[in-house]
């Protein structure tokens, strides 16, 4: 997506060479996708590794396809076509199905998984580029509308269900909340004013910092003195800091998460400024509350309210970065950049986000 959006120049009578590459690249390991076409990892030479099947790559691949496909030359546009045709015949058969999640750590019916299949059998539906539009695409985006608010606990959003009613999370305590329902209001379709899902924001917020929540990150603390952040991690029991062998109880900021946390604020800021409206209720409250922002609070203030809490966190991120690398984790404590160095979600998320407050979007 910020390849798209950042304008490349393309080739005299072509297409931008990055773009067309991915879209070659796309159809490669298609070819060889073993054992599903949602197999989620692959060699350099496009060739099958030992890794889960995650029902979310091609909706999110062929989200991606959409917006790319104007800046592609006319033999990449046909190329793009099948791509996005073999992604639809495998999700039209998958999306009912349990899968693994965004973190590659569980399985079952992924909230994420289902907000960015529905983003994409939308999207689909009214497509102008020549895709077909697949027998039952429509009664799909429908059902998994439906599927989405069978995630609702009373409390939150659920990261996964099973089968159970009422729905519990088959990852066990300390899943949920998880910022995966943020991030897929960011990627899938999922209204930000859904007030379910700034009621799952605001817990998420809260746990990592409260000055009074136990599992506050002590860089949290820290950074309010100055003004900042703050910055946010995946779940409550995360336990993953890139070292497998050391684990870490309630993990460590993400940029990634931070930033799409971020970005929801900037959308939202937006949608309150052109509407005059706020999605308050008794649900949402918490969420506006953490900011300064009451039921009668003018929509003009809350925009602005909204659009610095925003700012703070990418204020964050930046003033934890190494030099303006980002990793992809902080340390909870001293804030250093620390597990997997260059994660390119991170600089994605700082970007996307970057945009949203700018108002740039995505052509195409």
């Amino acid at each position: 997506m910020e390849l798209v959006a950042s304008g490349m120049p393309a080739k005299p009578a072509s297409g931008v060479e990055p773009l067309e590459d991915y879209v070659r690249f796309a159809a490669i390991c298609q070819g060889n996708a073993i054992p599903t076409l949602a197999h989620a990892c692959f060699t350099i030479e496009g060739n099958s590794r030992p890794w889960t099947e995650q029902n979310d790559g091609p909706a999110l691949q062929t989200l991606a396809v959409l917006r790319a496909f104007t800046q592609l030359d006319e033999p990449t546009r046909d190329l793009a076509r099948q791509v996005i045709g073999r992604n639809l015949d495998f999700l039209i058969g998958a999306y009912q199905q349990q899968t693994t999640n965004v973190w590659e750590e569980h399985s079952g019916y992924s909230f994420f998984a289902r907000a960015v299949q529905l983003r994409c059998f939308r999207e689909i539906s009214t497509n102008t580029i020549g895709v077909t539009v697949p027998a039952g695409c429509r009664e799909a985006a429908d059902w998994l509308r439906s599927a989405l608010t069978s995630h609702w606990d009373g409390t939150r959003y659920l990261s996964l269900i099973g089968d159970a009613q009422p729905p519990t999370d088959p990852a066990g305590p300390g899943y949920d909340p998880n910022i995966d329902i943020v991030i897929a209001a960011i990627y899938g379709d999922l209204p930000l004013t859904d007030t379910r899902l700034l009621a799952t924001a605001a817990e998420l917020r809260k746990h990592w910092s409260d000055p009074a929540s136990p599992a506050v990150y002590p860089v949290n603390l820290a950074d309010q003195q100055l003004g900042i952040g703050p910055m946010l991690g995946r779940y409550p029991g995360d336990s993953y800091d890139g070292d497998v062998s050391n684990p870490v109880q309630g993990g460590h900021p993400w940029a990634l998460a931070t930033c799409n946390f971020a970005e929801l604020y900037y959308r939202l800021a937006d949608g309150v400024q052109s509407t005059g409206s706020l999605p308050y209720d008794d649900l949402s409250a918490p969420f506006f509350a953490q900011i300064g922002v009451a039921a009668d609070t003018p929509a003009r203030d809350a925009a602005a309210a909204l659009e610095q809490a925003a700012d703070q966190m990418l204020q964050a991120v930046t003033y934890h970065s190494d030099n303006l690398e980002l990793s992809e984790q902080f340390d909870r404590t001293t804030g250093y950049c620390r597990s997997v160095s260059n994660l390119t979600w991170s600089y994605a998320a700082y970007l996307s986000a970057v945009r949203a407050k700018t108002g740039l979007t995505v052509q195409g």
